[in-house]
């Protein structure tokens, strides 16, 4: 079920987690499209882009109620916007890292964040010699101080990029603070309430699964050799 506001689209209805995780490779290519001035897209043309199958794009933008017309395509522009209304993007949700070491840091330069909407807006670290201390004109402050920057700052978002040790203790003291998802990049499984979003990401284990596949490659070549 869909309701119109304001000439947009609220989506109601739950769509699949499979579909969801496809969600933004769709919106990376369509506004490479609509970089390009490019006003339609076919269902072909969009799945060549993010990497899947033309009948699992329908099958994906349907759930936003999308169908595309037979022979134009999608409307790039309001595809778009379907896009980023299911994914949440249409307001912005501020962010904060906690762990200020080097991986910290590079996601703290990453000016990808604030143009998809998840503008970094607070650093937290518990090394003194940090906090107090400015990165990119934002204050660093300490972990007791989280409960006062979500509600001065609207934080929604927490960035766990802490030592594996400090990860269980940070997530909890962002579920207190009033963090409603977290993304966390420490080597380590955490535990949320189930109604908190949770998303992991495990750099070790990506490159792991590279290191399979590479090894599977040199193998099959040898064999056709």
């Amino acid at each position: 079920m869909h309701k119109r506001y304001g000439g947009t689209v609220a989506i109601e209805r739950d769509i699949p987690e499979a579909t969801v995780s496809r969600l933004p490779l769709y919106r990376r290519s369509l506004v490479e499209l609509a970089s390009k001035g490019e006003s339609t897209v076919s269902s072909a043309r969009l799945a060549e882009l993010a990497g899947v199958n033309a009948a699992k794009v329908r099958k994906d933008l349907s759930h936003l109620g999308s169908y595309g017309v037979r022979g134009v395509g999608y409307d790039v522009e309001y595809l778009l916007r379907q896009v980023g209304e299911a994914l949440g993007l249409d307001v912005d949700a501020p962010v904060v890292i906690v762990g200020m070491g080097n991986l910290g840091q590079a996601l703290a330069r990453y000016g990808g964040f604030e143009s998809r909407g998840f503008p970094i807006t607070a650093f937290i670290d518990s090394d003194p010699e940090k906090i107090g201390t400015e990165f990119d004109g934002i204050r660093v402050d300490h972990l007791d101080d989280l409960p006062r920057l979500v509600q001065e700052r609207g934080l929604s978002v927490g960035i766990i990029a802490t030592p594996a040790w400090a990860a269980q203790r940070v997530a909890d003291r962002m579920v207190e603070a009033g963090i409603r998802s977290i993304l966390n990049f420490a080597p380590t499984i955490i535990s949320v309430p189930p109604e908190i979003p949770l998303r992991k990401v495990d750099l070790a284990t990506e490159l792991q699964i590279l290191s399979y596949y590479q090894q599977r490659g040199s193998v099959e070549d040898g064999r056709s050799a």
